[in-house]
């Protein structure tokens, strides 16, 4: 029987139905949501490593503060956003368009008045038009505006849950910083209430150059640190995906998968979709599981390793030392020592070097389990796509 559609979403947040895990971070987010609605600010920084599931944490409390606590959710993407008057921009055409088809659409248009334009065929879409000089006047009256907006939806909503996600443009400004400093201040100094759970969304490093830039900002946000998922958590996440399209697993598939998702669930969707598209009876064992890592690790490499790390090290040398390394599809450890043998004389000179390199792109570690001198890959998809780029040297070198 023909497969209708594969049950996991490579590259894009996870759908709810399909969320895992994280059960005591989302419960701090939505409590705090609640407390919101008394009327006072919270402010929560949700961080963590690329591809952890941070954005899709946030949209899960986001539905279920909307559904429970009766906010306004508002999820703002800020990828490219370079300056505050383009925030508030996509802050209020996010507002718009996330309820076009909400009961309260009419209250929001209504208070967002001639700024709102129709575009696309029919009308179907809007988007907030103002010019610089009033999107200026918005950040300066930014609470204000969100008071006004509450007050203007009466009972439809007790308060607002603002995320801002994907920071990293903005988070080096100190204007930014500045800006979210005196925004806390202002609502929290205010006689009149702000019901408004504010969360910003980054990577660590992001989170530390905001600090750095307003150092006041670490108690300000309560941190929310996203860690990877657990074993039971990614064999629930992969039970749960595979059972909704009556696919069985075995205990052994869940291993393997588990061992190469290391607990990412951005890997954890790559590796599920290759298995789900090789699996052809509906049930899955270690062999599909190893078949569907196999192809997943060839995507993931081309995805997110060579733009991080072949794009990095121009050094033909230090490419095929990697290669030399990945000489073995599933032995991610090696020793210095017999490293070295396996080179030729220009590349063991170069060797050191190569190793520091690696560790600062975090392609390589330092093994704590063995004597001195063992060395292992950060993860053992990337390991195992560098094994298949030496497979394509090799063949390449006998064509």
């Amino acid at each position: 029987m023909a497969k209708e559609y594969s049950p996991f979403t490579p590259g894009v947040p996870v759908p709810i139905d399909f969320f895992v895990g994280r059960a005591g971070e989302v419960r701090a987010i939505v409590d705090k949501a609640k407390s919101a609605c008394v009327g006072r600010i919270e402010r929560i920084f949700v961080y963590g490593e690329r591809g952890i599931g941070k954005s899709s944490l946030c949209r899960m409390a986001r539905v279920i503060a909307e559904k429970d606590g009766g906010l306004l959710g508002v999820h703002v993407f800020l990828g490219g956003v370079n300056s505050l008057q383009e925030m508030v921009r996509r802050i209020f055409e996010k507002i718009l368009k996330d309820n076009i088809d909400r009961p309260w659409y009419q209250e929001i248009r209504s208070f967002l008045g001639q700024h709102v334009r129709e575009v696309g065929l029919f009308g179907v879409s809007v988007e907030f038009n103002a010019d610089v000089k009033e999107l200026t006047q918005l950040v300066n009256q930014f609470a204000s505006s969100l008071r006004r907006l509450i007050q203007h939806l009466g009972h439809d909503k007790k308060g607002i849950m603002l995320i801002l996600d994907d920071i990293n443009g903005i988070a080096g400004s100190e204007e930014f910083a500045n800006w979210l400093k005196s925004l806390v201040d202002e609502i929290a100094t205010s006689d009149q209430p702000l019901p408004l759970l504010l969360v910003l969304v980054g990577l660590p490093e992001r989170r530390a150059q905001l600090l750095k830039s307003q150092p006041s900002l670490a108690r300000v946000f309560d941190p929310v640190d996203i860690k990877k998922l657990s074993q039971g958590e990614t064999n629930e996440f992969y039970q749960q995906s595979f059972l909704k399209v009556g696919i069985r697993i075995d205990k052994e598939a869940l291993d393997t998968l588990w061992r190469y998702s290391g607990g990412y669930p951005v890997l954890a969707h790559e590796i599920g979709d290759a298995v789900f598209k090789v699996d052809v009876d509906n049930v899955i064992d270690d062999h599909d599981a190893l078949q569907g890592v196999l192809r997943a690790a060839d995507v993931i490499g081309q995805k997110y390793i060579e733009p991080q790390v072949y794009d990095a090290i121009r050094s033909q040398r230090y490419r095929s030392i990697l290669r030399k390394l990945a000489n073995k599809p599933f032995e991610t450890q090696f020793k210095r020592k017999d490293a070295v043998a396996s080179l030729n004389p220009d590349e063991a000179g170069v060797f050191d070097n190569f190793l520091i390199k690696m560790k600062k792109l975090g392609v390589l570690m330092e093994d704590k389990d063995t004597d001195r001198g063992g060395y292992k890959f950060t993860s053992d998809l990337q390991y195992l796509f560098m094994w298949l780029e030496a497979q394509r040297a090799k063949e390449d070198k006998i064509k």
